[in-house]
């Protein structure tokens, strides 16, 4: 006997206030950072090793378990995939091109571009989304999130080696090595591969990775203490608007309009795009040495804003 499938019913709307309570742990961390800065309660040094600790073990283990573990064989369509990805590659360039032409540089038009193209999808849009559609819809965002950073990344680091005529064998180089880019292969190919973590190794990996994200929103709120946030505040309110309003609206646009997803699809592309600029864009530009405090500007900024753009595509849509 076949069973009958109950119809989706989505869980109510939610309010500005559900959304601002998603979203205020993530700038009370970072105000945190900053205070503890600001108030010289952690000198250089200290902050310098939590950083080193934040970007090159805790980030690159929550990434490996994440990728790890993911369920890449969840059924995911081809339709959804491009819904989310011809968008965002589309943004990505449209913004090199503007950027390139608006400071004349590869290199900083390569991080600008990322900057209004890469979503925090695991940290805010994920909640976002199980709270719209549900718990059942975590292993699709997974799948549909798998390329995503190692997509934009390889992005900005191959066109940032253009305005030192870096070759393409470098480029490669400095994309395996790098911490975040080696994390999300290595998940990738464990997961492949079928095997699974001994007990003992992942409860110790888990606790390695626990600290992560709390401690790259306190590494950057620290790090907005020692920049001026004026000089580069235009730029970094191009960049919000344009995360938060622009790309989701291009999604929208293929989603609904090119690929005719249904209803469920299309909200959940739309919310993971919609989803302020996270936190590792900084963490590329500040390897690049390259606007960072524009991208650290443009993350909080973004974050702060996205209580507005989640209210406005969850009504629209």
């Amino acid at each position: 006997m076949s069973m009958i499938k109950s119809p989706y019913v989505p869980p109510p709307k939610m309010t500005m206030f559900d959304t601002f309570a998603i979203i205020f742990p993530l700038i009370f961390i970072a105000g945190v950072g900053f205070a503890c800065a600001k108030l010289r309660f952690l000198n250089g040094e200290q902050l310098s090793g939590i950083s080193r600790f934040t970007f090159y073990i805790s980030i690159p283990v929550f990434l490996f378990i994440n990728m790890a573990q993911a369920q890449l064989g969840s059924v995911v369509s081809l339709e959804l995939m491009l819904s989310f990805y011809i968008p965002v590659v589309l943004m990505f360039s449209l913004m090199l091109i503007l950027y390139r032409y608006y400071s004349g540089d590869w290199s900083q038009g390569a991080v600008l571009a990322l900057g209004a193209s890469y979503s925090n999808t695991v940290l805010i849009g994920l909640p976002i989304a199980i709270q719209a559609l549900g718990k059942d819809i975590a292993a699709t965002v997974f799948v549909l999130i798998t390329f995503h950073s190692a997509l934009l990344f390889l992005l900005t680091y191959a066109f940032s080696g253009r305005s030192q005529r870096v070759s393409w064998l470098t480029t490669v180089r400095q994309l395996l090595l790098n911490p975040v880019i080696l994390a999300i292969t290595l998940g990738l190919l464990f997961n492949l591969s079928g095997l699974a973590l001994p007990e003992p190794m992942e409860n110790g990996l888990a606790l390695l990775a626990e600290p992560a994200i709390a401690g790259a929103l306190f590494v950057l709120g620290a790090n907005l203490h020692h920049y001026q946030i004026r000089p580069g505040l235009h730029l970094a309110l191009g960049l919000s608007a344009s995360k938060l309003f622009l790309l989701p609206a291009l999604v929208w646009l293929f989603a609904s309009q090119v690929f005719a997803l249904p209803q469920q699809q299309l909200l959940l592309v739309v919310l993971l795009s919609a989803s302020p600029l996270g936190v590792n864009a900084y963490l590329v530009a500040k390897q690049l040495d390259t606007r960072s405090e524009v991208l650290a500007s443009a993350v909080v900024l973004s974050t702060l804003l996205s209580v507005v753009s989640f209210f406005f595509w969850l009504t629209l849509i």
